[in-house]
């Protein structure tokens, strides 16, 4: 297992203009997040997901890796082995700075992937920024059932949590970086570790940063180096 984990939230991509359901603006503004992000959104209200999700994979097209994902992405290409990246975002920024996705661990999903909702066939296929329907008219290549988006609704089980678990029990230097801490337990996972990183723009009322051996509180892009300059010191 690596040494260092590395846990980002949606702070590193908020640099990129991705924004989140507890920002105000743009498409969280027109769309009712318990309509199109539920665990019963497909069944329910399947136009509106569909068309939400639709959005938000055009819309991530045009969005670039800012120098936080750079940096991680380098410093992952350099320590293959040494270094787990986990993220809580469903974007491909960190695939957009270098890594490969096989070296990148998206807890929530993945915005450009669709997947069978039959459950004994569960495809999952990478269709890009195109909209769901333009992918075979939105059904599986395998078993011609419907497809959703590749993400995990609110209420909906999180299979990657068991890397993320399996991940925290071994490494040795716990990095968190822009994530307020409501929907993952960051604190005790710090205790795990034995040392700690907490980069996030502002405290949060979810995270006690007496848990961590060093606290940044500035944006990613400006805490990454100082960051990855520990990560490295570790390391060697």
């Amino acid at each position: 297992m690596a040494k260092v984990l590395i846990l980002s939230g949606a702070g590193i991509s908020a640099e990129s203009g991705i924004s989140t359901f507890r920002d105000s603006g743009g498409l969280w503004d027109e769309y009712d997040v318990s309509v199109v992000c539920n665990y019963d959104s497909m069944q329910k209200h399947e136009d509106a997901t569909i068309e939400f999700y639709d959005k938000r994979r055009a819309e991530l097209e045009s969005k670039e890796p800012n120098y936080a994902h750079k940096r991680v992405a380098e410093l992952k290409n350099m320590y293959k082995k040494e270094i787990a990246v986990i993220t809580q975002n469903v974007d491909n920024l960190f695939e957009k700075a270098g890594l490969k996705s096989e070296d990148v661990i998206h807890l929530h999903g993945f915005l450009t992937q669709l997947r069978c909702q039959n459950s004994n066939c569960g495809k999952v296929f990478d269709i890009g920024y195109k909209n769901q329907n333009e992918f075979n008219g939105g059904r599986c290549l395998t078993c011609n059932s419907k497809l959703r988006p590749n993400i995990v609704f609110f209420g909906e089980a999180a299979p990657m949590y068991e890397e993320l678990n399996r991940h925290i029990q071994d490494c040795e230097l716990f990095v968190v970086i822009g994530t307020s801490g409501n929907v993952i337990g960051v604190n005790t996972m710090a205790q795990f570790a034995t040392r700690s990183i907490l980069n996030n723009y502002e405290p949060s009322s979810a995270i006690d940063d007496a848990y961590f051996s060093k606290v940044l509180y500035k944006k990613a892009t400006e805490a990454v180096d100082e960051i990855l300059q520990e990560i490295e010191s570790f390391l060697s």
